[in-house]
């Protein structure tokens, strides 16, 4: 029985010549029949790969194969059974005005939000709500908009978003090249010493947890790694403080050069200053820290929420032009930065630190 695909694809019953349409470039060819073929099993399209059936421009390809713009794709007929269709997920209207409060850049190619905290980028364990799964909301035939970056879910600001898969590839390499220019702040505990600095460490994943002799380590965190070490990689990030309230805190700005995991949450502990806030990274027992050390304690009102905020993203534009957009603080960063006296619109020091 020949599949029946999606309304955007041919009848397969026989051999059909298909042509990659521009918002498919950059697709992995097992993705772009899934796409179009979507009762297709990707054991049977490997088999006809092998075979020599499935054809780009006339040459055998592999299911690993990345598909370029007006490229002519050999569709054999599929000869499997079409499974009962699945329940059709309805967009939620709601998420379509909840993205438009969010919206600080938009034009025809992009999309770039301010993510609120406690937002999820994208699903994980736990996540029934997140701004990936609302972008279907935008979804117009068989075009959504995608996550070009990520977010934590506990971190505000700037989020990147390609109302194409084209538009997403381009941004991708820009970002791969390291020419987008990212600004963090941040409210950290103590005073950084010295004001300006540059942390080079190697990071590494774990999974899981881990029984040690004092009870349980977290191998979700990031971890310090050694240079060579398994699964260990290079990350890079520049911070200058911005003001402070010694002994208890620092108004910093922090620059990543690198997009590692947690970077700027595990360099922050590592310099022995983690981010207020953070349960993962040096999360402080404030009433010990009251009672050990009354002038590090925090003032009443003050929010235990991570402080944590992606300020500023500046890029070129794919069509031309620059993108260069700032996210305001978050409520709980807005009431710490009252809290202080901080002003900001004080000069930010980290502007002048290398993009290299």
């Amino acid at each position: 029985m020949a599949i029946r695909p999606n309304s955007s694809a041919p009848d397969v019953s026989g051999v059909a010549t298909v042509v990659v349409a521009e918002d498919e470039a950059g697709m992995r060819l097992d993705r772009w029949f899934k796409r179009r073929y979507p009762a297709l099993a990707l054991s049977h399209l490997a088999k006809i790969c092998r075979k020599g059936e499935v054809r780009v421009d006339g040459k055998r390809v592999e299911t690993s194969t990345r598909l370029e713009e007006g490229q002519r794709v050999r569709v054999p007929p599929l000869r499997i059974e079409t499974p009962a269709a699945p329940a059709v997920k309805r967009a939620d209207p709601r998420d379509a005005l909840a993205l438009a409060d969010m919206t600080l850049f938009e034009d025809k190619d992009v999309l770039v939000l301010n993510k609120p905290y406690g937002l999820a980028t994208q699903g994980g364990s736990g996540q029934t709500r997140h701004i990936d799964g609302m972008l279907e909301s935008l979804a117009k035939g068989d075009t959504r908009p995608v996550l070009v970056h990520r977010l934590d879910r506990d971190t505000s600001g700037v989020l990147l978003v390609a109302k194409n898969r084209r538009m997403a590839a381009d941004l991708g390499e820009i970002f791969k090249s390291r020419q987008a220019k990212k600004i963090y702040w941040a409210l950290v505990e103590g005073v950084p010493k010295p004001a300006q600095g540059r942390i080079s460490l190697y990071l590494a994943k774990g999974a899981g947890m881990e029984k040690t002799r004092g009870g349980a380590r977290d191998l979700e965190k990031m971890r310090i790694a050694k240079h060579g070490e398994s699964d260990a990689q290079h990350s890079l990030t520049y911070y200058a403080i911005v003001d402070k309230v010694a002994p208890r805190c620092a108004w910093l700005s922090m620059k990543p050069l690198t997009g590692r995991t947690h970077q700027l949450r595990a360099h922050a502990e590592a310099i022995g200053h983690p981010i207020f806030g953070d349960p993962k990274y040096g999360h402080r027992p404030e009433d010990e820290v009251r009672r050990r050390d009354p002038l590090r304690a925090m003032p009443e009102g003050f929010e235990r929420k991570l402080h944590l905020l992606a300020r500023r993203l500046v890029l070129p534009h794919p069509k031309g032009g620059v993108i260069d957009v700032t996210a305001p603080l978050p409520d709980h960063m807005k009431k710490s930065w009252e809290l202080f006296g901080f002003d900001v619109k004080r000069h930010d020091p980290i502007e002048d630190a290398p993009d290299v």
